[in-house]
């Protein structure tokens, strides 16, 4: 296992062998809704010539109906099935699956500040718009600030658990074959999708 802690920490103390990258030819992509998980999955994806695997658009049905666990999981095994991909997303009960058959997680570990900011533009901007998420779903003001299911409260009430559970996954050594890298920077991270591209 070989644990990054930031791609600066990594650019500073140099990469064993030289620029070699790790194994990424199956990767997690993890961190708090709204970190920029989906983007930087689609980008890495392109980059390494990997198929997408887009979690919230498997679990979200129309009209905000969430998906059964079960069937889930389902889908979930199909599409990490194959050799390469990317997945993005925080669901637990499909960790197994997609931990044990991973190459690398990618933590996207970024401050509060920037997460609330980019949550809170982000609804903003689809709730005015009316942009078609997955499924036909789409967010609006009245959901974002009138509905206990908004994102921004759940934002506000798991970014700190989820990073303290993270935190502990990354230290505790329960995947020895894992590569582990963390960004506590955006601009680390478009850093490393940028060296990835000829």
């Amino acid at each position: 296992m070989s644990v990054i802690r930031t791609w600066a920490d990594r650019d500073r103390q140099g990469a064993a062998g030289g620029d070699v990258l790790p194994d990424l030819r199956r990767v997690a992509v993890i961190g708090c809704s709204c970190a920029g998980k989906t983007t930087f999955a689609r980008r890495l994806a392109a980059a390494t010539g990997a198929s997408f695997v887009e979690l919230d658009a498997i679990h979200w049905l129309p009209n905000w109906v969430e998906r059964p666990n079960d069937e889930f999981r389902e889908i979930v095994d199909e599409a990490t099935g194959v050799e390469r991909w990317v997945a993005d997303g925080n669901y637990s009960y499909a960790q197994d699956i997609i931990w044990d058959r991973a190459t690398a997680v990618v933590w996207l570990n970024y401050s509060f500040p920037l997460v609330w900011y980019r949550a809170f533009t982000r609804t903003m901007a689809r709730s005015i718009t009316g942009r078609e998420l997955f499924s036909g779903n789409r967010e609006s003001l009245r959901k974002a600030f009138l509905n206990k299911d908004s994102i921004l409260l759940w934002v506000l009430t798991t970014y700190f658990p989820r990073r303290k559970r993270y935190r502990a996954l990354f230290d505790s050594g329960e995947y020895p074959d894992l590569n582990f890298i963390e960004f506590r920077r955006s601009r680390d991270a478009d850093k490393f999708l940028r060296n990835l591209t000829p």
